[in-house]
């Protein structure tokens, strides 16, 4: 018996509401849910749908959780399910952006942004480097994997705004050297945007549609537009979305939300939040019924096998702009803390970016300096 609408809203919204962690955490939960607790799905095509989401740009873990209700109830299962699974961390998010990006936020507010900034960027080296081994087993040349994930790390920092041509530049070589013709369509969009709210919407489009690997690799797409270009967000400010995005349930790419809430207030947020979901849906909507097909098809998986390494290597670059953003010399100290409780006492991201926030409002009561 199908499930009705209001389970999959829901269930769907429970995991919005506890999926603290990133994908690894959203898997664990639709697995548990979908196919160890409730049948609904057989353990392989659940496999053969986390392999299929994958080899798509954007945050594969909301595709999943899209994807699963699909198989569900449908169309409209997909639609529920989606929105339902999004919402709780963007309207947390949403709230925290007014609390922290407000006109003069009490100065705790300010350490606690400050402090968990600060980690940041030993989060990035943890969520890179944890995506090493299995990049490397499913490489066809570690000698292209490493050009190819260098490519990356350098785009990331340095040429931040470019990154998704670097991303799709090592995917379309990956496909030249199999002899797989590639033209790369999107390569004139690279800066598009005309400034307002239609460069906010191409900044989540590129977020949304054309970022390979996720999570981490979404930053230095939106640090130089939202930071150095079009000024929506301080260097501090930006860290703090960072932080947000990672210490929320829900996908991490709600940090698009903070920048569009630092651009045009609510409605900006609920905009960047609109445009980057949107490929998620259609993706799925669209294409769900053709994910065993694509999850075999060799142009998808030769693509991936070059963007892929050079999405991890943005990810590991990242750290880089993120350090850079740094202003106080105690922030630093706090970034070698984080590093000490990720690397070597094995500490969560979540754990150890709260206790930086803490480390920070302790600063900032004792009269410490703060971030302008």
């Amino acid at each position: 018996m199908r499930p009705g609408l209001l389970t999959i809203a829901r269930e769907w919204g429970r995991i919005g509401c506890i999926g603290f962690g990133g994908p690894p955490a959203h898997i664990a939960l639709l697995r548990q849910l979908c196919v160890e607790r409730r049948g609904w799905i057989e353990p392989r095509e659940f496999e053969d749908a986390i392999a299929a989401c994958n080899l798509l740009p954007g945050p594969a873990s909301t595709q999943l959780a899209i994807f699963c209700a699909w198989r569900i109830r449908g169309r409209i299962g997909a639609l529920v399910g989606g929105i339902c699974f999004i919402g709780p961390g963007l309207v947390l998010i949403l709230g925290l952006s007014a609390l922290f990006l407000a006109g003069s936020p009490p100065r705790w507010i300010l350490g606690a942004g400050a402090g968990a900034g600060a980690a940041v960027a030993a989060v990035a080296v943890q969520a890179g480097w944890s995506l090493v081994p299995d990049s490397l087993r499913r490489a066809g040349s570690r000698v292209r994997w490493v050009v190819y994930a260098l490519a990356g790390g350098v785009a990331a920092a340095t040429v931040g705004p470019w990154l998704v041509l670097v991303l799709l530049g090592c995917g379309a070589i990956e496909l030249a050297l199999r002899k797989m013709s590639a033209t790369l369509v999107l390569a004139p969009l690279a800066t598009a945007g005309t400034g307002g709210l239609g460069a906010l919407a191409w900044v989540a489009f590129k977020v949304g549609a054309l970022s390979y690997g996720g999570g981490f690799v979404i930053i230095p797409l939106m640090q130089a537009d939202a930071v150095s270009h079009y000024h929506w967000l301080t260097s501090a400010q930006f860290l703090n979305a960072v932080a947000l995005g990672q210490v929320t349930p829900g996908p991490v790419v709600h940090t698009v939300a903070v920048v569009g809430y630092g651009a045009a207030g609510l409605g900006g947020g609920l905009l960047a939040a609109l445009v980057a979901f949107s490929p998620s849906f259609a993706f799925v909507l669209l294409g769900a019924s053709h994910f065993d097909r694509l999850r075999e098809n060799e142009n998808a998986k030769a693509f991936l096998n070059g963007a892929g390494p050079a999405a991890v290597g943005a990810i590991l670059g990242t750290a880089v702009p993120l350090t850079r953003a740094l202003s106080e010399t105690w922030q630093y100290g706090v970034l070698a803390g984080a590093a000490v409780l990720i690397f070597l006492l094995r500490r969560g991201v979540v754990t150890t970016l709260l206790l930086a926030g803490v480390a920070g409002v302790v600063i900032a009561l004792a009269g410490g300096s703060l971030p302008h």
